[in-house]
C-alpha cells in the first residue's frame, strides 16, 4: 500500500520538480519546461512504475533490513541515470 500511494502521487509530484529544476539550471524558458513535462512526464512515471514497485518488493520480502538501505541506493544509482537521460533529451 505504501509503495502504491508513493508511486501514484509522490511520484508524479516529484518528476515535475525534477524537470523543472532541470530547466531552471539550463536557464530554460518556462514554456521549455512545461513542454519538458508535458512530453517527458508520463514516460518518466512509467519508468519509475516498472521500477520502484518491483524494487520495493523484492526489498520488503527478501532483504534483511540492515541491507535495504544499500539495496535501495544501488537501484537509485541506476535510476538516476535513467532520470537524466530523460532530463537531458531535447
Amino acid at each position: 500500500l505504501k509503495v502504491g500511494i508513493d508511486q501514484a502521487i509522490w511520484c508524479p509530484i516529484f518528476m515535475t520538480v525534477f524537470f523543472t529544476y532541470l530547466g531552471l539550471a539550463n536557464g530554460d524558458a518556462f514554456n521549455v519546461i512545461g513542454n519538458k513535462i508535458k512530453n517527458d512526464l508520463l514516460p518518466a512515471c512509467q519508468g519509475s512504475w516498472k521500477v520502484w514497485i518491483f524494487v520495493h518488493a523484492i526489498n520488503f520480502k527478501f532483504i534483511p533490513t540492515k541491507y535495504r538501505l544499500i539495496y535501495i541506493n544501488s537501484i537509485q544509482i541506476a535510476f538516476n541515470m535513467f532520470l537524466s537521460m530523460i532530463g537531458s533529451k531535447k
